[in-house]
């Protein structure tokens, strides 16, 4: 960033003192090709680097520039007052005290969490509101899906403790949850390298509460925001305790393509049923749909006609039955 803005003063400076110097007669349309060359090359460049900071090294860096430039300019005044000839000294004064304050701030940004501004400035005038992820979330992948597709976007948070309950996870004894723990901080990588969100981990903590899922909630609640989260009882807890919830398994249930009665559709007959005689296939979302009279075409795509479709607790439940059946009945 000091060299963005070294750059920055460079272009400005280099723009003034080439209307400053009348000894050389520069066309007026040059003057403006340079500056506008310079500007554009700037601008680009700022806008590369600007996507890698986090909110808070933008917001300080261009909070000190400007105080920065405004209290040189004040200083400088009287300068420019008694003579001309002293503006390349208030031009020094100006742009020196911007690079000096717009450093500093940076610097400073470095040790300011966004959660901290959160708690002093009102997001809805800055930011979009925070998304805070529980471990059952990244075990279970999807938000990283969500994320690069640009369905999830603004601030994304991890709280320091859920970090070090997905560590402890990943170094478990356990083959199958030391898997899910890699799983976990593989996801976490794949977070924080999307373009689309600011991800930040949250160092807060709240050592009064011992468990982990009120922790979090309190945390959410804290910094007004949205909890992720695919856990029932934590979204139930959530829920009482006025915290806003985004279950990643009810927006699963809701994405599914609708299945009417009567509609007609090609599945490939996986294994048997429980019933006799029954087969079973599968959606391209995974649900299942039982076919009566299926047994025979397992291993075989088919046509199959549903004729009920039933919403449990647990998702869908869809009956049919193959439609070449359908037909001999009707026929009778």
């Amino acid at each position: 960033m000091s060299v963005l803005i070294l750059l920055f003063i460079l272009t400005v400076g280099f723009g003034i003192l080439i209307i400053e110097i009348r000894d050389i007669e520069f066309q007026p349309f040059t003057e403006g090709l340079l500056i506008f060359t310079g500007s554009i090359s700037i601008l680009f460049m700022l806008y590369h680097r600007l996507k890698k900071m986090s909110s808070a090294q933008i917001l300080f860096s261009f909070s000190g520039i400007f105080l920065g430039t405004l209290t040189g300019f004040l200083l400088s005044l009287p300068l420019l007052i008694l003579s001309s000839n002293l503006k390349p000294v208030a031009f020094f004064i100006i742009t020196g005290f911007g690079y000096a304050c717009g450093i500093f701030g940076l610097k400073k940004a470095e040790k300011i969490k966004i959660t901290d501004l959160l708690t002093i400035i009102k997001k809805e005038s800055l930011w979009e509101e925070p998304k805070v992820l529980d471990t059952n979330v990244l075990i279970d992948g999807r938000v990283a899906d969500l994320v690069e597709l640009g369905f999830i976007k603004g601030t994304i948070l991890i709280p320091r403790f859920v970090l070090r309950e997905i560590q402890y996870i990943a170094d478990s004894p356990d083959p199958l949850r030391r898997a899910k723990g890699k799983r976990a901080l593989d996801i976490l990588q794949r977070i924080q390298r999307a373009e689309r969100v600011k991800f930040e981990i949250v160092e807060q903590d709240i050592p009064e509460i011992k468990e982990v899922d009120i922790k979090l909630i309190e945390l959410t609640r804290g910094l007004k925001g949205t909890l992720i989260t695919n856990d029932l009882n934590l979204i139930k807890i959530a829920q009482l305790r006025g915290v806003p919830v985004l279950n990643l398994n009810e927006l699963a249930q809701t994405m599914r393509p609708p299945v009417l009665p009567g509609e007609v559709l090609n599945l490939f007959i996986v294994k048997e049923g429980k019933e006799a005689d029954q087969g079973v296939a599968y959606l391209d979302d995974g649900t299942m749909v039982v076919v009566e009279g299926g047994r025979q075409y397992i291993g075989k795509t088919i046509e199959v006609l549903i004729h009920s479709v039933l919403q449990t607790g647990t998702g869908r439940m869809i009956f049919g039955k193959p439609k070449a059946d359908s037909h001999d009945d009707s026929d009778e």
